[in-house]
């Protein structure tokens, strides 16, 4: 890998994996559906003017219901499902089960004939499954299944997600789709967000600048950062960032919101991680990018 390359994989693996800690820090003092608007507001309005200067939205042309479908598959059912679930649940907690995704991903590829498993392959996703089990029976106690339940929708609309972008929307520009993606659902979260519109004065500005960091950086520059990025390595390499994701939140988690360690993260976190490398390193045709968080 390039110089180049190695700056971007690393800037996105921390881009990627602050946003458990930012909407953990947003939902305290901020509704969820408003925290997912204001986010999207704010990339689109970054990634709207790129696609426009660059004439690309005209591409979507014959492609709108696909991108329509884009957009709800991976935010509409899971940035609320996800900032909900994390008014109850760790950001630690949270970013190791959005780990199993490449797990759930290679499943929808085999059931839809995209992709065969091999025996080490196969043994990748039990093996990260035992992990999730892990992570989620070993802390029962310490947990909110509903939110648990929460963050299985967002691990299955970001795994089908880059599914309907490669049998979909290949073929058009990624950054328009992207800020189309943003727009739609600009409209959609609008009316909740209204309806769920601070009402005192006194939120605090971490708050505030956690929603502002979580659209600008992590939606709006990552997105940029990751077409960089395929551009340069390829998509292939491009996805081991889902692995290192999870490794930041758990970091920064532990770190900055002092959530403890627990015997579920020990024996858990390195079970998805190993599962999810095994499942998917070899013979995947779907070269999707990482789920944003």
């Amino acid at each position: 890998m390039s110089r180049r390359g190695w700056v971007l994989f690393l800037s996105l693996s921390l881009i990627w994996g602050i946003p458990y800690l930012l909407i953990r820090v947003a939902v305290e003092s901020l509704e969820p559906f408003f925290v997912v608007f204001c986010r999207v507001l704010i990339a689109s309005a970054i990634l709207i003017p790129i696609a426009a200067f660059r004439g690309e939205f005209k591409q979507l042309k014959g492609h709108w219901l696909w991108v329509a479908v884009f957009a709800i598959v991976e935010i509409t059912l899971t940035w609320p499902a996800l900032n909900y679930a994390e008014t109850r649940l760790s950001s630690s907690f949270t970013a190791l089960i959005i780990a199993s995704v490449p797990l759930v991903g290679a499943i929808i590829a085999w059931r839809r004939g995209l992709d065969v498993f091999t025996g080490p392959r196969l043994l990748g996703l039990l093996i990260g499954f035992a992990g999730v089990a892990a992570l989620v029976g070993l802390d029962f106690g310490s947990i909110n299944p509903p939110s648990v339940a929460l963050l299985v929708i967002t691990v299955i609309g970001y795994a089908f997600g880059p599914v309907i972008i490669s049998q979909h929307l290949s073929e058009v520009p990624s950054i328009a789709v992207i800020a189309a993606a943003l727009a739609i659902n600009t409209v959609i979260f609008a009316p909740m967000a209204w309806i769920q519109r601070p009402t005192i004065v006194d939120v605090p500005a971490k708050a505030w600048w956690s929603v502002v960091i979580l659209g600008a950086v992590c939606t709006a520059v990552a997105f940029v950062f990751f077409f960089a990025l395929v551009a340069e390595v390829g998509p292939a390499r491009t996805t081991v960032i889902t692995f290192m994701n999870p490794l930041v939140a758990l970091v920064l988690g532990i770190l900055v919101l002092s959530e403890p360690i627990t015997t579920g993260i020990l024996v858990g976190f390195p079970m998805v991680l190993l599962g999810s490398w095994m499942a998917t390193r070899k013979g995947n045709p779907i070269e999707a990018e990482p789920a944003p968080s």
